[in-house]
């Protein structure tokens, strides 16, 4: 070869660098440094949140759950985000007053002479009496023991489990009828419940001690319910997930506690308001939001990874590609992130698949890893994995941050905004630190430890007070559990019908260490479903997710319409309106929502800002 051939290949080697902007500047045997790239550069700050303030979902029409707040210290946020997941209108006030003017009042958490006065005691008690539904949490007196048919509410932390009795509620689903309480093998400690005596009809549910947990009574031509569990710090439970032994599994079984405990309240609500609108949790009218995930945390995962895009780009469908941007070798494997790397990210997303974070790390002890200071960065950033008990230099913010950035830089034009940890390892920080870094979607935490086959919201430290702009989508299928994912296919369909009695999510989670019986399995399990499910990544459906969290339904009657007045601050499509029945769709304004019809729900079309639907009664001959 002579020397200009050398010199020209020379420069077009230089050239090929300058423009792919990222080159390989070493390898050693541990570590592999990107050439100019580096950062980020400028600092994630964790912000101590304000305490959420009730104010902030007072408001609304009349056709809303009322919730009456006794004790603004208590666990409601749980309560409205529940209500939030399950799509039930509601609005929160402290006013009594306000809280009358509804067909339907929850009060909460408690209804007790210590927490209300007697003016706003005796204007409760007229509820029923004048038609309405009062459904009092935690009925503790006040003078309310004849509305509710009661005669003492008993307190005690020794009921581990509620079985519901009602068969609307359950239909006769033997996972749906027994409500955790407590874990009788483990500390020996339930949530605080209390028990009704003598109620005057048979319970709704009953605790193991064989007394009356939920109870309901007809009061003139209205109706009192009185519920001995707390509704919202059971939520909590989940949501935080510090279930503690509630579930009856840790992953790949039906576990609909909180969900059935939500449907229950729902139903109550409709049979009570014949203007309930809900909310549905599948876009395009589907029973079923199915989520198809990968984590990339072996080396041989990526390169495996196209085979799997391949295949859900043949099928149309979009799937979510947890990468863990592993640039040293440590305990756990070697490099992920090679030479190769990048050109096979491109390649998922140019098939059109959403690229991931799965931290740095992906150490097991990520839950114990310190908060960080906000200013970590690659390449300084190394956090190494000693052993299994035993990880030097990690943070959380360095996970986050760093990981993140490597892919924005890596693969040009994607937008880093979902998150998993390694092992699912959960901190307490997590949420606050999510939110600090640029995520707004997180799968960190398990469906059966959530307790819910529903998205939720996330509270700042997993806790009580402070809700966050960052949403919870809970795994429901893996791939580590025994017997191997490729003999599971039955059950795991079984699984998903389940979840789609009711409408949810459905998030699948496979490593693709393998090709062979899990790339079978997906193919077969999503040829099993198909028919009723919506398919699309993490982020596409959190996105969705997101703006139908701020979506606000009001209805009311004019003449023999329905009148449903819909306000969206952000864009949507296909969003779901369940509807009473008896109704079929008459005029809708503006008409771009294209709202229509489908197996006696609404599904609706592009939809931003106000929208007013009207539905008619349907004439006898159409019945």
């Amino acid at each position: 070869m002579n020397l200009r051939a050398i010199y020209f290949l020379a420069a077009l080697a230089l050239s090929i660098s300058l423009i792919v902007g990222i080159s390989f500047l070493t390898k050693e045997r541990n570590f592999i440094l990107f050439e100019g790239l580096e950062g980020p550069h400028d600092r994630s700050v964790v912000t101590t949140g304000q305490t959420t303030s009730t104010t902030k979902y007072e408001g609304g029409g009349k056709s809303r759950l009322s919730v009456l707040l006794t004790d603004t210290n208590s666990a409601w946020l749980g309560l409205v985000h529940g209500l939030k997941s399950a799509g039930i209108p509601f609005s929160v006030t402290t006013d009594f007053r306000e809280a009358i003017g509804h067909k339907v009042v929850l009060v909460y958490p408690m209804v007790s002479g210590s927490v209300l006065k007697p003016e706003a005691l005796q204007a409760l008690a007229k509820v029923p009496r004048n038609g309405g539904t009062l459904i009092g949490s935690m009925v503790l007196g006040g003078g309310l023991q004849e509305v509710f048919g009661f005669e003492d509410a008993i307190p005690s932390r020794n009921r581990f489990h509620a079985d519901i009795t009602e068969d609307t509620v359950v239909e006769g689903n033997p996972w749906e009828k027994r409500i955790s309480l407590g874990d009788a093998d483990a500390d020996g400690k339930a949530i605080g419940t209390y028990a009704y005596t003598n109620p005057r009809t048979p319970p709704i549910a009953t605790f193991d001690d064989g007394s009356a947990a939920i109870i309901h009574r007809e009061v003139g031509t209205g109706n009192a319910y009185a519920l001995g569990i707390d509704l919202g710090a059971l939520l909590l439970k989940g949501q935080n997930n510090r279930e503690e032994g509630y579930a009856r599994g840790y992953v790949n079984t039906y576990e609909p506690m909180l969900d059935v405990l939500l449907r229950l309240l729902g139903g109550i609500y409709r049979k009570a308001d014949d203007r309930a609108v809900f909310l549905g949790a599948v876009p395009n009218g589907k029973d079923l939001a199915v989520i198809i995930t990968h984590d990339i945390d072996y080396t041989h995962s990526l390169a495996n990874s196209i085979d799997y895009a391949r295949l859900e780009h043949s099928l149309g469908i979009s799937a979510t590609y947890f990468i863990q941007t592993k640039y040293m070798r440590d305990w756990n494997d070697s490099i992920i992130l090679n030479e190769t790397a990048p050109d096979l990210l491109k390649k998922i997303r140019d098939m059109g698949m959403e690229l991931a974070s799965h931290g740095v790390s992906h150490s097991l002890l990520f839950h114990n890893f310190p908060l960080g200071d906000g200013n970590e960065s690659y390449p300084a950033y190394r956090p190494f994995v000693k052993n299994a008990s035993t990880t030097l230099g990690g943070t959380i913010l360095g996970e986050l941050r760093v990981s993140r950035h490597i892919l924005e830089r890596l693969v040009e034009g994607v937008s880093i905004k979902s998150f998993r940890p390694g092992h699912l390892s959960n901190p307490y920080a997590l949420p606050q630190a999510l939110q600090a870094t640029g995520y707004a979607y997180s799968s960190s935490v398990t469906a059966n430890n959530s307790l819910t086959h529903l998205p939720f919201q996330l509270n700042q430290n997993r806790d009580v007070n402070t809700e966050l702009p960052v949403f919870e989508f809970p795994v429901t299928i893996e791939d580590e559990s025994l017997p191997p994912l490729g003999e599971r296919l039955e059950e795991s369909v079984s699984l998903a019908r389940n979840i789609a009695r009711h409408g949810g999510v459905c998030v699948v989670l496979i490593h693709p260490n393998i090709l062979g019986h899990k790339l079978a399995f997906e193919r077969d399990f999503i040829s099993a479903v198909k028919d009723f499910s919506w398919f699309g990544s993490l982020g596409e459906y959190g996105k969705w997710w997101h703006a139908r969290n701020e979506v606000q339904v009001d209805s009311e009657w004019q003449g023999d319409r329905l009148i449903i007045h819909l306000s969206a601050p952000k864009p949507l499509k296909g969003l779901t309106l369940k509807i009473p029945s008896g109704l079929s769709l008459d005029t809708q304004h503006p008409s771009r929502i294209l709202a229509e019809m489908v197996d006696g729900r609404i599904v609706l079309g592009p939809l931003e800002g106000s929208s007013d639907i009207r539905l008619v009664r349907k004439s006898a001959d159409t019945l």
